[in-house]
């Protein structure tokens, strides 16, 4: 397997035209000084590396105009085509840049704001997430409700010009850095399933919400259980019609699982990287099992790239999920096995980067919904089969 064919090398000197040109120059004149460190920081199980360097990268990154690029430029966006937007993660990953604080405000509510808000939400909440300003993190996950969100049961009722919310949240990537949270919670009494929700926008700095880190196997704590107990937002805070908050939170799942992924692809195409070459220096490479595994792997992580820039068709992001979710999850296997026996020990009580992968990867086919429920979701929704 040469280089060029399984993992991101370094620019060629020569010069390219275009958005593409711009951002490669751009990356690496501004990844040196105060930034050099940031280089390669951060991504699913490391999200506690250098929090604020790579917040300070975010907002160098909003003040020079290379966040939001697909955003309409009247929201502070450029337009950017779906091309030039593959292009510019192209360049970030070459470049080894740091993985994104902002992207869960960029991908997903963002987006989200923009179908449904009105102009006053698109005035109040865009700039600050294009500027790096305020982090957001996702409210669905209930302890009875993971895979069946439906089943959601924080509630939320008006009381005089403002929304008090009482209930918990679980599972809640980044909820301990987050500045907001949008969160799906009903308000309807005596609703059920998918009737009676609403997309609330919560401010997360306030007496009524408690977030509290969840240990991991990798001993990171990236995700969070968040208590409601009388928290508060102004009424003119959801997003959409009070009631029809299903529907707006299925857009943003959309999001989650369409172009968005080109983002996180980023980190994965990095590991990936990282994977090949443990497997050069351990000799794993010369194993045809393991070779053709990796090189399987490299070819998993085209497809999933490629089914990004297809038109989505609605299927093509009800697989999404199951898909990395699912390749995520081999590739921690993999990083396991090109490591031999040296996988197996955790020197000086601390895990390596690869060990880290295979931990924390285990996560990935159950949190934003379980493998099993895509399945099913894929067959029932995407495909119209009997329940």
């Amino acid at each position: 397997m040469s280089p060029t064919a399984s993992t991101p090398v370094s620019p060629s000197a020569s010069p390219v035209a275009g958005l593409r040109g711009e951002a490669r120059a751009w990356l690496a004149e501004n990844l040196t000084g105060a930034f050099a460190g940031a280089r390669g920081l951060g991504g699913p199980g490391r999200e506690h590396e250098g929090h604020e360097i790579r917040l300070a990268w975010e907002r160098h990154l909003g003040k020079a105009g290379w966040t939001c690029l697909g955003w309409p430029e009247k929201y502070g966006g450029r337009g950017a085509s779906l091309a030039d937007q593959v292009a510019f993660h192209e360049e970030y990953a070459l470049a080894d840049a740091p993985a994104r604080v902002g992207l869960i405000g960029e991908g997903l509510v963002g987006p989200t704001i923009l179908e449904f808000g009105t102009e006053a939400q698109k005035a109040r909440f865009l700039p600050p997430i294009q500027r790096g300003d305020e982090l957001w993190c996702q409210g669905y996950s209930e302890p009875e409700a993971g895979s069946d969100l439906a089943n959601v049961r924080t509630k939320a009722h008006l009381a005089g010009d403002e929304w008090v919310i009482t209930g918990q949240k679980v599972w809640t990537s980044l909820a301990h850095v987050a500045d907001w949270c949008f969160a799906l919670c009903r308000t309807e009494a005596g609703s059920q399933r998918h009737r009676g929700l609403s997309y609330l926008l919560v401010p997360m700095d306030q007496p009524g919400v408690e977030v509290r880190p969840i240990a991991q196997m990798t001993g990171t704590s990236e995700f969070n259980e968040v208590f409601f107990d009388g928290a508060r937002t102004a009424a003119g805070n959801v997003l959409g019609e009070p009631g029809d908050g299903w529907r707006v939170a299925m857009a943003t799942l959309g999001y989650e699982r369409g172009v968005f992924t080109l983002g996180q692809q980023i980190g994965f195409r990095r590991e990936l990287a990282r994977v090949i070459e443990v497997a050069r220096r351990t000799g794993a490479a010369g194993d045809p099992v393991l070779r053709d595994r990796l090189v399987r792997s490299w070819l998993e992580l085209e497809i999933m790239r490629l089914n990004a820039l297809r038109p989505d068709s609605g299927r093509v992001a009800a697989v999404g999920k199951l898909y990395w979710s699912e390749w995520h999850r081999r590739l921690g296997e993999l990083a396991q096995a090109v490591q031999l026996k040296s996988g197996l020990v955790a020197h000086d009580g601390e895990l390596n980067d690869l060990q880290r992968l295979y931990l924390f990867s285990r996560a990935d086919t159950i949190y934003a919904g379980s493998s099993e429920i895509q399945r099913n979701i894929i067959a029932e929704r995407a495909l119209g089969l009997p329940r």
